[in-house]
């Protein structure tokens, strides 16, 4: 986290509680200024979930990207066996996209590309977005 710090393509962040204890880490990797676009990743510690730490550490991060970095979208995807993360995203009002940049897509490799669910995140685009 502490080496992201000095790379301007990736950011990381610590979720951490009240106590400074670390449960995860939520980032925007491949950030691409002139394009306007970034791609999500999240992970956090099993005794984490279901306590409200994702859904704080995507706000703060897709708002960061957004007003501090001054991106249009931000991308992630979920592979549909993930029913939990499926289940997050869906219930969060986050929007799944059909449409998403080769420069972004580029980035797996797998044939299985086809099975991901991707979504993604702009400014403006309703109440959809948390």
């Amino acid at each position: 986290i502490e080496d992201s710090l000095l790379d301007d393509t990736n950011l990381h962040l610590a979720i951490a509680d009240d106590y400074d204890e670390y449960m995860g880490t939520v980032s925007l990797k491949h950030i691409d200024t002139q394009q306007g676009t970034a791609e999500m990743a999240i992970a956090v510690r099993r005794c984490a979930m279901g306590k409200g730490y994702s859904s704080f550490g995507m706000k703060e991060i897709l708002n960061r990207g957004i007003e501090e970095l001054g991106l249009r979208m931000i991308y992630w995807c979920v592979s549909p066996l993930n029913e939990r993360a499926v289940r997050f995203y869906d219930r969060n009002g986050y929007i799944r996209c059909e449409h998403v940049p080769e420069s972004i897509t580029s980035l797996y490799e797998d044939p299985g590309d086809d099975e991901l669910l991707w979504y993604c995140f702009s400014p403006g685009a309703g109440e959809s977005n948390p």
